[in-house]
Protein backbone atom coordinates (compact mmCIF):
# COMPACT_ATOMS: atom_id res chain seq x y z
CA UNK A 1 0.00 0.00 0.00
CA UNK A 2 1.66 2.94 -1.26
CA UNK A 3 0.42 6.13 0.88
CA UNK A 4 0.04 9.55 -0.76
CA UNK A 5 2.56 11.96 0.44
CA UNK A 6 0.78 14.96 2.70
CA UNK A 7 0.11 17.52 0.34
CA UNK A 8 2.37 20.94 1.28
CA UNK A 9 0.79 23.71 2.56
CA UNK A 10 0.90 26.44 -0.30
CA UNK A 11 -0.50 23.73 -2.30
CA UNK A 12 -3.28 23.38 -0.51
CA UNK A 13 -3.48 27.28 -0.22
CA UNK A 14 -3.58 27.51 -3.99
CA UNK A 15 -6.26 25.16 -4.18
CA UNK A 16 -8.51 26.74 -1.98
CA UNK A 17 -8.49 29.47 -4.13
CA UNK A 18 -10.85 29.83 -7.21
CA UNK A 19 -13.85 32.16 -8.08
CA UNK A 20 -13.03 34.44 -5.10
CA UNK A 21 -9.46 35.26 -6.46
CA UNK A 22 -11.42 36.59 -10.25
CA UNK A 23 -13.54 38.19 -7.90
CA UNK A 24 -10.39 40.22 -6.11
CA UNK A 25 -9.58 40.80 -9.70
CA UNK A 26 -12.05 42.33 -11.03
CA UNK A 27 -12.01 44.96 -7.52
CA UNK A 28 -8.51 45.59 -7.60
CA UNK A 29 -8.22 47.68 -10.44
CA UNK A 30 -6.79 51.19 -11.33
CA UNK A 31 -9.35 52.84 -9.32
CA UNK A 32 -8.41 50.89 -6.11
CA UNK A 33 -4.61 51.63 -6.85
CA UNK A 34 -5.51 55.67 -7.21
CA UNK A 35 -7.58 56.12 -4.17
CA UNK A 36 -4.84 54.04 -1.91
CA UNK A 37 -2.19 56.41 -3.44
CA UNK A 38 -3.88 59.13 -2.77
CA UNK A 39 -5.01 58.00 1.00
CA UNK A 40 -0.92 57.47 1.69
CA UNK A 41 -0.39 60.71 -0.15
CA UNK A 42 -2.39 62.88 2.08
CA UNK A 43 -2.70 60.91 4.98
CA UNK A 44 0.15 58.73 5.56
CA UNK A 45 -0.93 55.93 7.51
CA UNK A 46 -3.92 57.07 9.23
CA UNK A 47 -6.62 55.52 7.02
CA UNK A 48 -5.76 51.82 7.08
CA UNK A 49 -8.12 51.46 9.40
CA UNK A 50 -10.86 52.20 6.55
CA UNK A 51 -9.59 49.56 4.52
CA UNK A 52 -9.65 46.59 7.22
CA UNK A 53 -13.22 47.41 7.33
CA UNK A 54 -14.14 47.69 3.50
CA UNK A 55 -12.19 44.23 3.48
CA UNK A 56 -14.24 42.10 6.17
CA UNK A 57 -17.29 44.01 4.49
CA UNK A 58 -16.10 42.38 0.88
CA UNK A 59 -15.16 39.08 2.18
CA UNK A 60 -18.79 39.06 4.43
CA UNK A 61 -20.81 39.52 1.00
CA UNK A 62 -18.55 37.87 -1.54
CA UNK A 63 -19.32 34.57 1.33
CA UNK A 64 -23.25 35.31 1.21
CA UNK A 65 -23.31 35.30 -2.49
CA UNK A 66 -20.99 31.97 -3.12
CA UNK A 67 -23.27 30.81 -0.25
CA UNK A 68 -26.48 31.69 -2.42
CA UNK A 69 -24.49 30.06 -5.53
CA UNK A 70 -23.93 27.02 -4.13
CA UNK A 71 -27.22 26.09 -2.54
CA UNK A 72 -29.69 27.90 -4.66
CA UNK A 73 -31.42 25.88 -7.33
CA UNK A 74 -30.52 28.20 -10.33
CA UNK A 75 -28.72 31.21 -10.58
CA UNK A 76 -29.62 34.39 -9.12
CA UNK A 77 -31.15 36.52 -11.71
CA UNK A 78 -33.26 32.56 -12.22
CA UNK A 79 -34.39 32.59 -8.44
CA UNK A 80 -35.31 36.45 -9.08
CA UNK A 81 -37.29 35.53 -12.55
CA UNK A 82 -39.24 32.84 -10.45
CA UNK A 83 -39.79 34.74 -7.29
CA UNK A 84 -40.26 38.24 -8.24
CA UNK A 85 -41.07 38.46 -12.03
CA UNK A 86 -38.52 38.38 -15.03
CA UNK A 87 -38.96 42.04 -15.32
CA UNK A 88 -37.21 41.88 -11.94
CA UNK A 89 -34.33 39.91 -12.92
CA UNK A 90 -34.11 41.54 -16.30
CA UNK A 91 -33.40 44.89 -14.66
CA UNK A 92 -31.08 43.34 -12.34
CA UNK A 93 -28.84 42.76 -15.70
CA UNK A 94 -29.87 45.97 -17.73
CA UNK A 95 -28.28 47.87 -14.77
CA UNK A 96 -25.48 45.74 -14.20
CA UNK A 97 -24.58 45.83 -17.78
CA UNK A 98 -24.62 49.21 -17.84
CA UNK A 99 -22.59 50.27 -14.73
CA UNK A 100 -20.15 48.18 -16.40
CA UNK A 101 -20.19 49.12 -20.00
CA UNK A 102 -20.24 52.54 -19.18
CA UNK A 103 -17.01 52.44 -16.70
CA UNK A 104 -15.51 49.27 -18.95
CA UNK A 105 -13.23 52.41 -20.57
CA UNK A 106 -11.64 53.84 -17.45
CA UNK A 107 -10.15 49.58 -17.33
CA UNK A 108 -9.30 50.47 -20.89
CA UNK A 109 -7.26 53.77 -19.71
CA UNK A 110 -6.01 52.02 -16.66
CA UNK A 111 -3.94 49.45 -18.75
CA UNK A 112 -2.92 52.23 -20.98
CA UNK A 113 -1.68 54.24 -17.82
CA UNK A 114 0.81 51.43 -17.15
CA UNK A 115 2.49 51.56 -20.27
CA UNK A 116 2.64 55.52 -20.85
CA UNK A 117 5.63 55.70 -18.57
CA UNK A 118 7.75 53.26 -21.46
CA UNK A 119 5.97 55.55 -24.42
CA UNK A 120 8.98 57.34 -26.26
CA UNK A 121 8.45 60.91 -26.10
CA UNK A 122 6.27 62.23 -29.62
CA UNK A 123 5.04 59.03 -30.31
CA UNK A 124 1.94 57.65 -29.25
CA UNK A 125 0.73 54.11 -29.23
CA UNK A 126 -2.56 54.22 -27.57
CA UNK A 127 -4.99 53.43 -30.24
CA UNK A 128 -2.89 50.74 -31.28
CA UNK A 129 -2.94 48.98 -27.96
CA UNK A 130 -6.66 49.73 -27.09
CA UNK A 131 -7.42 47.76 -30.13
CA UNK A 132 -5.23 45.45 -29.98
CA UNK A 133 -5.93 44.68 -26.50
CA UNK A 134 -9.98 44.11 -27.30
CA UNK A 135 -9.25 42.09 -30.21
CA UNK A 136 -7.02 39.65 -28.11
CA UNK A 137 -9.87 38.91 -25.40
CA UNK A 138 -12.77 38.69 -28.73
CA UNK A 139 -10.25 35.82 -30.02
CA UNK A 140 -9.82 34.26 -26.97
CA UNK A 141 -13.65 34.01 -25.54
CA UNK A 142 -14.29 32.39 -29.17
CA UNK A 143 -11.01 30.55 -29.55
CA UNK A 144 -10.81 28.73 -26.11
CA UNK A 145 -13.26 26.33 -24.96
CA UNK A 146 -13.64 25.86 -21.07
CA UNK A 147 -13.15 29.47 -20.24
CA UNK A 148 -13.63 29.74 -16.88
CA UNK A 149 -10.79 27.88 -15.88
CA UNK A 150 -8.34 29.78 -18.34
CA UNK A 151 -9.62 32.86 -16.58
CA UNK A 152 -9.24 31.40 -12.81
CA UNK A 153 -5.80 30.38 -13.76
CA UNK A 154 -4.67 33.60 -15.69
CA UNK A 155 -6.30 35.60 -12.35
CA UNK A 156 -3.62 33.59 -10.29
CA UNK A 157 -0.80 35.09 -12.43
CA UNK A 158 -2.01 38.47 -12.33
CA UNK A 159 -2.69 38.44 -8.41
CA UNK A 160 0.63 36.89 -7.87
CA UNK A 161 2.18 39.40 -10.00
CA UNK A 162 0.88 42.40 -8.58
CA UNK A 163 1.71 40.92 -4.68
CA UNK A 164 5.18 40.40 -5.96
CA UNK A 165 5.51 44.22 -7.72
CA UNK A 166 3.92 45.75 -4.81
CA UNK A 167 6.23 43.89 -2.47
CA UNK A 168 9.12 44.43 -3.97
CA UNK A 169 8.58 48.44 -3.80
CA UNK A 170 7.27 48.17 -0.48
CA UNK A 171 10.24 46.67 1.31
CA UNK A 172 12.33 48.94 -1.21
CA UNK A 173 10.64 52.34 0.27
CA UNK A 174 11.29 51.10 4.12
CA UNK A 175 8.36 52.08 5.57
CA UNK A 176 7.77 52.67 9.04
CA UNK A 177 6.23 49.45 10.68
CA UNK A 178 5.10 51.04 13.86
CA UNK A 179 3.48 53.98 12.16
CA UNK A 180 1.66 51.49 9.36
CA UNK A 181 0.57 49.31 12.11
CA UNK A 182 -0.89 52.17 14.02
CA UNK A 183 -2.82 53.44 11.24
CA UNK A 184 -5.16 50.03 11.88
CA UNK A 185 -6.64 51.92 15.01
CA UNK A 186 -9.77 53.91 13.96
CA UNK A 187 -9.32 57.99 14.51
CA UNK A 188 -10.14 60.75 12.15
CA UNK A 189 -7.57 62.39 9.91
CA UNK A 190 -5.41 65.21 11.59
CA UNK A 191 -6.61 67.74 8.85
CA UNK A 192 -10.32 67.28 9.98
CA UNK A 193 -9.25 67.77 13.59
CA UNK A 194 -7.26 71.00 12.07
CA UNK A 195 -10.42 72.50 10.78
CA UNK A 196 -10.63 71.11 7.28
CA UNK A 197 -13.47 70.62 4.92
CA UNK A 198 -15.62 67.29 6.14
CA UNK A 199 -16.27 66.84 2.77
CA UNK A 200 -12.52 67.08 1.26
CA UNK A 201 -11.75 64.92 4.22
CA UNK A 202 -14.33 61.94 3.39
CA UNK A 203 -13.60 61.98 -0.48
CA UNK A 204 -10.93 59.91 -0.85
CA UNK A 205 -11.66 57.91 2.41
CA UNK A 206 -15.18 57.05 0.32
CA UNK A 207 -13.38 56.07 -2.56
CA UNK A 208 -10.98 53.91 -1.24
CA UNK A 209 -14.31 51.98 0.79
CA UNK A 210 -16.15 52.21 -2.35
CA UNK A 211 -13.20 50.67 -4.58
CA UNK A 212 -12.67 47.55 -2.44
CA UNK A 213 -16.10 46.84 -1.20
CA UNK A 214 -17.65 46.06 -4.73
CA UNK A 215 -21.17 44.55 -4.23
CA UNK A 216 -21.21 44.05 -8.26
CA UNK A 217 -17.99 41.78 -7.46
CA UNK A 218 -19.92 40.35 -4.48
CA UNK A 219 -22.65 39.22 -6.83
CA UNK A 220 -20.90 37.51 -9.51
CA UNK A 221 -19.17 35.13 -6.58
CA UNK A 222 -22.56 33.12 -6.77
CA UNK A 223 -22.22 32.59 -10.85
CA UNK A 224 -18.39 31.65 -10.40
CA UNK A 225 -19.11 28.99 -7.67
CA UNK A 226 -21.62 27.47 -9.91
CA UNK A 227 -19.28 27.61 -13.16
CA UNK A 228 -16.52 26.02 -10.73
CA UNK A 229 -18.84 23.37 -10.45
CA UNK A 230 -18.81 23.48 -6.08
CA UNK A 231 -21.45 21.31 -4.44
CA UNK A 232 -22.75 21.46 -1.12
CA UNK A 233 -19.67 18.98 0.06
CA UNK A 234 -17.90 22.65 -0.95
CA UNK A 235 -20.07 25.16 1.54
CA UNK A 236 -16.57 25.38 3.81
CA UNK A 237 -14.51 25.94 0.84
CA UNK A 238 -16.29 28.66 -0.29
CA UNK A 239 -15.76 30.20 2.93
CA UNK A 240 -11.97 30.38 2.90
CA UNK A 241 -11.75 30.72 -0.67
CA UNK A 242 -13.90 33.91 0.19
CA UNK A 243 -11.89 34.56 2.69
CA UNK A 244 -8.50 34.35 1.07
CA UNK A 245 -8.78 35.97 -2.22
CA UNK A 246 -10.79 38.87 -0.85
CA UNK A 247 -7.81 39.36 2.24
CA UNK A 248 -5.44 39.07 -1.15
CA UNK A 249 -6.86 42.06 -2.22
CA UNK A 250 -6.55 44.15 1.16
CA UNK A 251 -3.05 42.88 1.38
CA UNK A 252 -2.07 44.23 -2.38
CA UNK A 253 -4.35 47.52 -1.50
CA UNK A 254 -2.33 48.13 2.11
CA UNK A 255 0.67 47.59 -0.10
CA UNK A 256 0.29 50.47 -2.55
CA UNK A 257 -1.23 52.96 0.29
CA UNK A 258 2.28 52.10 2.84
CA UNK A 259 4.05 52.76 0.03
CA UNK A 260 2.52 56.00 -0.86
CA UNK A 261 2.29 56.88 2.83
CA UNK A 262 6.04 56.38 2.73
CA UNK A 263 7.04 58.15 -0.49
CA UNK A 264 4.70 60.61 -0.93
CA UNK A 265 3.05 62.13 2.18
CA UNK A 266 4.62 65.79 2.36
CA UNK A 267 6.49 65.23 -0.51
CA UNK A 268 6.92 68.95 -2.12
CA UNK A 269 7.29 67.47 -5.41
CA UNK A 270 4.35 65.69 -5.52
CA UNK A 271 1.11 67.80 -5.77
CA UNK A 272 -1.96 66.05 -7.01
CA UNK A 273 -2.02 62.45 -8.75
CA UNK A 274 -4.67 62.13 -11.30
CA UNK A 275 -3.98 58.68 -12.57
CA UNK A 276 -2.04 55.65 -11.83
CA UNK A 277 0.41 57.08 -13.86
CA UNK A 278 1.06 59.81 -12.12
CA UNK A 279 1.70 56.92 -8.93
CA UNK A 280 4.51 55.26 -10.79
CA UNK A 281 6.18 58.39 -12.26
CA UNK A 282 6.34 59.66 -8.89
CA UNK A 283 8.37 56.79 -7.55
CA UNK A 284 10.97 57.76 -10.04
CA UNK A 285 12.87 60.67 -8.55
CA UNK A 286 13.36 59.15 -4.86
CA UNK A 287 13.86 54.96 -5.59
CA UNK A 288 15.37 55.23 -9.36
CA UNK A 289 13.90 53.39 -12.82
CA UNK A 290 13.35 50.14 -11.62
CA UNK A 291 11.14 51.12 -8.98
CA UNK A 292 8.95 52.54 -11.07
CA UNK A 293 9.01 49.68 -13.38
CA UNK A 294 8.16 47.61 -11.49
CA UNK A 295 5.18 49.34 -9.75
CA UNK A 296 3.88 49.86 -13.24
CA UNK A 297 3.98 45.99 -13.90
CA UNK A 298 1.84 45.91 -10.81
CA UNK A 299 -0.47 48.08 -12.08
CA UNK A 300 -0.63 46.63 -15.65
CA UNK A 301 -1.49 43.16 -13.88
CA UNK A 302 -3.92 45.05 -11.80
CA UNK A 303 -5.44 46.88 -14.61
CA UNK A 304 -6.04 44.11 -16.92
CA UNK A 305 -7.56 41.73 -14.77
CA UNK A 306 -10.13 44.46 -13.77
CA UNK A 307 -10.69 45.04 -17.97
CA UNK A 308 -10.88 41.18 -18.67
CA UNK A 309 -13.87 40.26 -15.89
CA UNK A 310 -15.75 43.73 -15.70
CA UNK A 311 -16.91 43.04 -19.39
CA UNK A 312 -17.42 39.05 -18.27
CA UNK A 313 -19.66 40.30 -15.39
CA UNK A 314 -21.56 42.80 -17.71
CA UNK A 315 -22.19 40.39 -20.46
CA UNK A 316 -22.93 37.05 -17.91
CA UNK A 317 -26.09 38.74 -15.97
CA UNK A 318 -27.51 40.83 -18.82
CA UNK A 319 -27.90 37.40 -20.75
CA UNK A 320 -29.09 35.60 -17.23
CA UNK A 321 -31.50 38.05 -16.73
CA UNK A 322 -32.92 37.94 -19.61
CA UNK A 323 -33.17 34.33 -19.62
CA UNK A 324 -30.42 33.66 -21.57
CA UNK A 325 -27.72 31.67 -19.70
CA UNK A 326 -25.28 33.44 -17.32
CA UNK A 327 -22.13 31.11 -17.65
CA UNK A 328 -19.36 32.54 -20.10
CA UNK A 329 -18.65 29.72 -22.57
CA UNK A 330 -22.45 30.28 -23.42
CA UNK A 331 -23.54 32.25 -26.85
CA UNK A 332 -25.37 35.07 -25.09
CA UNK A 333 -22.78 35.71 -22.58
CA UNK A 334 -20.42 35.75 -24.77
CA UNK A 335 -21.74 38.08 -27.23
CA UNK A 336 -23.07 40.74 -24.50
CA UNK A 337 -19.63 40.74 -23.02
CA UNK A 338 -17.97 41.26 -26.53
CA UNK A 339 -20.45 44.62 -26.44
CA UNK A 340 -19.18 46.02 -23.39
CA UNK A 341 -15.77 45.59 -24.60
CA UNK A 342 -16.64 47.09 -28.08
CA UNK A 343 -18.33 50.20 -25.63
CA UNK A 344 -15.54 50.46 -23.35
CA UNK A 345 -12.53 50.63 -26.06
CA UNK A 346 -15.16 53.15 -28.05
CA UNK A 347 -15.34 55.42 -25.38
CA UNK A 348 -11.57 55.02 -24.21
CA UNK A 349 -10.47 55.76 -28.16
CA UNK A 350 -12.94 59.00 -28.08
CA UNK A 351 -10.93 59.91 -24.66
CA UNK A 352 -8.05 59.48 -25.90
CA UNK A 353 -8.64 61.12 -29.39
CA UNK A 354 -10.54 64.42 -28.19
CA UNK A 355 -8.31 64.20 -25.27
CA UNK A 356 -11.67 64.89 -22.39
CA UNK A 357 -12.92 62.93 -20.49
CA UNK A 358 -17.20 62.12 -21.25
CA UNK A 359 -18.24 63.83 -18.69
CA UNK A 360 -22.23 62.83 -19.52
CA UNK A 361 -21.58 59.09 -19.50
CA UNK A 362 -19.44 58.92 -16.35
CA UNK A 363 -22.55 61.05 -14.83
CA UNK A 364 -24.96 58.89 -16.53
CA UNK A 365 -23.06 55.25 -14.56
CA UNK A 366 -22.92 57.11 -11.37
CA UNK A 367 -26.76 58.01 -11.79
CA UNK A 368 -27.02 54.18 -12.10
CA UNK A 369 -24.93 52.97 -9.30
CA UNK A 370 -27.43 55.12 -7.10
CA UNK A 371 -30.36 52.56 -8.14
CA UNK A 372 -28.03 49.41 -9.06
CA UNK A 373 -25.50 48.76 -6.21
CA UNK A 374 -28.15 48.89 -3.25
CA UNK A 375 -30.50 46.70 -5.66
CA UNK A 376 -28.07 43.84 -6.11
CA UNK A 377 -27.24 43.87 -2.14
CA UNK A 378 -31.19 44.10 -1.64
CA UNK A 379 -31.70 41.11 -4.21
CA UNK A 380 -28.90 38.70 -2.39
CA UNK A 381 -30.00 39.31 1.23
CA UNK A 382 -33.83 38.98 0.05
CA UNK A 383 -32.97 35.54 -1.24
CA UNK A 384 -30.84 34.82 1.76
CA UNK A 385 -33.39 35.95 3.81
CA UNK A 386 -36.69 33.85 2.19
CA UNK A 387 -38.73 31.59 4.04
CA UNK A 388 -36.95 28.15 2.86
CA UNK A 389 -33.29 29.17 3.20
CA UNK A 390 -33.77 27.55 6.86
CA UNK A 391 -32.08 24.09 8.16
CA UNK A 392 -29.17 22.62 6.43
CA UNK A 393 -30.43 25.60 3.36
CA UNK A 394 -29.62 28.49 6.36
CA UNK A 395 -27.04 31.71 5.65
CA UNK A 396 -25.04 31.88 8.76
CA UNK A 397 -26.41 34.89 10.73
CA UNK A 398 -22.87 37.16 10.77
CA UNK A 399 -23.34 36.50 7.03
CA UNK A 400 -26.48 38.16 6.94
CA UNK A 401 -25.99 40.79 9.73
CA UNK A 402 -22.70 41.84 8.03
CA UNK A 403 -24.59 41.81 4.70
CA UNK A 404 -27.25 44.29 6.33
CA UNK A 405 -24.59 46.20 7.46
CA UNK A 406 -23.13 45.98 3.77
CA UNK A 407 -26.68 46.91 2.52
CA UNK A 408 -26.75 50.40 4.28
CA UNK A 409 -23.36 51.54 3.44
CA UNK A 410 -23.68 50.78 -0.72
CA UNK A 411 -27.34 52.61 0.16
CA UNK A 412 -25.42 55.54 2.08
CA UNK A 413 -22.77 55.63 -0.59
CA UNK A 414 -25.78 55.95 -3.29
CA UNK A 415 -27.08 58.24 -1.26
CA UNK A 416 -24.07 60.39 -1.90
CA UNK A 417 -23.31 60.16 -4.98
CA UNK A 418 -26.96 61.46 -5.99
CA UNK A 419 -26.30 64.90 -3.90
CA UNK A 420 -22.88 64.91 -5.58
CA UNK A 421 -24.71 64.69 -8.79
CA UNK A 422 -27.32 67.13 -8.29
CA UNK A 423 -25.50 69.62 -6.62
Amino acid sequence: MNDQPPTSFFKRLLASLGPAIITASVVLGPGSILSASKIGHTYAYQMSWVLIIAVIMMIAMTALSARLGIQLKGTICDELAERAGRPVAAATGVILFLIAACFQFSNNLGVLAAVEPFMQEGRDYSLAIIIAMNGFIILALYGFKHLYGLIEKLMKLLVAIMIIAFAINLFQVKPDWLKAIAGFIPSLPEQAANGAGMKEVMTPIVAMYATTFSVAGAFYQSYLVRQKGWTRANLKQGLIDSTLGISMLGLITLMVLITAAKVLYQNPDVETLTSVSDVATSLEPGFGKSAMVIFSLGIFAGAFSSFLVNAMIGGSILADGFGLGGYIDQKWPKLFTVFALMVGMAVAIYTKTMGQKPVGLIIFAQSLTVLGIPMLAIAMLWLATRADMKGENAIPAWMKILGFIGLITSVLLAIRTAVNLLS
